[in-house]
């Protein structure tokens, strides 16, 4: 006898990632790893596509009640908690989809949920797609791809709003907040999406964008990559994999992304701040000017028109501060002109941007005192240019969870820049030691957010009379992640705002308070 007489279930039948289309996933089983942003939108989109969804995340489900809230009533399985085993989630899947931090080559990933994804893609039979790889499989419009170690958020908001100056419907997602897997079933060919693309984000890509866009690329995120070069490798995939009739948009100031030209697959663009390089984009007497851009294929082909002398607008009507806005100006001008925007349309796009979020974002003038919020500014070279963004005096606001990445060149910064700095987070210890090295006179530190920005309050008024300025600003650029303290730069950056806002509402009761003894006296 000897044998067991058990059926023996055969293995699913894997989704083929080749040719797919939104009706693949109609009764197949499907696994989510992560329910943050991503994950949630990757959950609701294969729930509503008629996917069996399993959704896997290593917090309690007491920590994901407004993920949860989020799926609404959808049939989706959860698996969650430090004591369940994630190879539960992954078995007897037709696809396992991830969020963008999920990877079995990121140390940063739950140990055993890396293992337990390694193991899966060792066996090579179950396709593992990311949400972003999965959009640009399925996206059926034009796509522009920004990426770069800083300036990304901006650029790809300016690119939105320029492509947004002609006739085609235009949507802005990716690593900027929204995930964009959902409003697949909406798009056609006549849409224009600009995706801001991670490091994250980029290893997990096997499809590439029509236009990738690059700022500059230093070095970030050394404790996920290890090495420089690893993180550059990261960086360069964009480039690698952009349509052969598409283009790369390349900042001719920064050596890396620019020695992509020389890939040979696709034409390059190059932007600098200052004359234009022949068929790229500057600066010339004042002005954003162009040398003979020519459009995309699919936007007609030929030159795309241009003012009298290449001029598309001048340089004081760019409404952001920092010479680093303009490149990311150029950039996006660039895009504009491949995709046959006219110069007067890009003008007005332009004219009429405002601030990201969080990115050199002016919060209130309290006094005298300006506060901006740039808790998007996690890596030096980002609070370098914050630095030189702003007329002096400075106090700035920094620290939070150490990324690995050298700090000195930034402290020679603050040295020069910045009459004082007010430090907080994990990360205090190591910015006061390079503070140190690099000489700074006025280094403290704050146990809070909210007790850091009430000292730099104090800092810059004293600054203000002992230079005679009409002006300080308090500037939050942390050069640092904001795990320690805060869920993302988001949050850090809205507490910093709610600071500011308790600090005017008290400047304002003082005024009040004031108005009222004078008129009994």
């Amino acid at each position: 006898m000897g044998g067991s007489d058990a059926p023996v279930t055969p293995p699913v039948e894997p989704i083929d990632l080749d040719g797919l289309a939104l009706d693949a996933f109609a009764g197949r089983p499907v696994a989510v790893l992560g329910l943050a942003r991503s994950g949630i939108a990757l959950a609701r989109f294969l729930a509503d596509r008629g996917a069996a969804v399993t959704a896997y995340d290593v917090r309690p489900v007491r920590d994901l009640a407004d993920a949860l809230a989020a799926l609404g009533e959808r049939p989706v399985r959860l698996l969650a908690g430090p004591e369940v085993d994630p190879a539960e989630a992954l078995r007897g899947q037709a696809l396992v989809a991830c969020s963008p931090s999920i990877s079995s080559r990121f140390p940063t990933t739950e140990p055993r949920l890396r293992h337990a994804l390694g193991a899966l893609e060792a066996q090579g039979r179950v396709p593992v797609v990311s949400e972003v790889d999965l959009f640009l499989r399925l996206c059926p419009a034009p796509t522009v791809g920004v990426t770069g170690t800083k300036g990304k958020t901006t650029t790809s908001a300016l690119c939105a709003a320029v492509l947004g100056a002609g006739t085609h419907p235009v949507l802005l997602g990716g690593n900027i907040g929204t995930p964009l897997v959902e409003r697949l079933p909406e798009l056609t060919p006549d849409h224009r999406v600009v995706l801001e693309l991670s490091e994250l984000q980029l290893p997990t890509l096997s499809r590439g964008t029509t236009v990738a866009v690059y700022t500059h690329v230093t070095q970030d995120h050394l404790d996920r990559h290890g090495t420089v070069e690893a993180y550059r490798a990261v960086k360069r995939r964009l480039a690698e994999l952009t349509d052969p009739r598409g283009a790369l948009v390349l900042n001719a100031e920064d050596p890396v992304s620019a020695a992509y030209a020389g890939l040979g697959w696709t034409r390059a663009v190059l932007y600098r701040r200052e004359r234009p390089m022949p068929g790229g984009l500057g600066t010339r007497d004042g002005w954003v000017t162009a040398d003979e851009v020519a459009r995309l294929e699919l936007a007609g082909g030929g030159l795309a028109a241009l003012g009298p002398g290449g001029r598309i607008l001048p340089l004081d009507e760019i409404p952001l501060p920092g010479a680093h806005n303009v490149s990311n100006v150029l950039a996006a001008v660039a895009v504009g002109l491949l995709f046959g925007i006219a110069p007067d349309g890009i003008r007005r796009a332009v004219a009429g941007f405002h601030a990201v979020e969080h990115r050199l974002e002016p919060v209130a003038e309290i006094g005298g005192v300006l506060f901006v919020d740039d808790s998007q500014g996690t890596q030096p070279d980002a609070v370098i240019a914050a630095l030189r963004s702003f007329v002096p005096p400075i106090v700035l606001i920094a620290g939070g969870r150490d990324k690995g990445v050298p700090l000195d060149a930034l402290a020679r910064e603050a040295a020069a820049r910045a009459a004082a700095v007010v430090l907080i987070g994990e990360s205090a210890p190591l910015l006061a030691a390079a503070l140190e090295r690099a000489g700074h006179a006025h280094v403290e530190r704050a146990a809070t957010l909210e007790a850091a920005v009430l000292r730099a309050a104090d800092l810059a008024r004293d600054m203000m009379t002992a230079h005679g300025a009409g002006q300080a600003t308090v500037l939050l650029s942390p050069a640092a992640a904001s795990f320690d303290m805060f869920v993302d730069y988001a949050a850090r950056g809205r507490a910093f705002k709610a600071a500011v806002a308790e600090l005017a509402a008290r400047s304002a009761r003082g005024s009040r308070s004031g108005a009222r003894g004078e008129g009994t006296r």
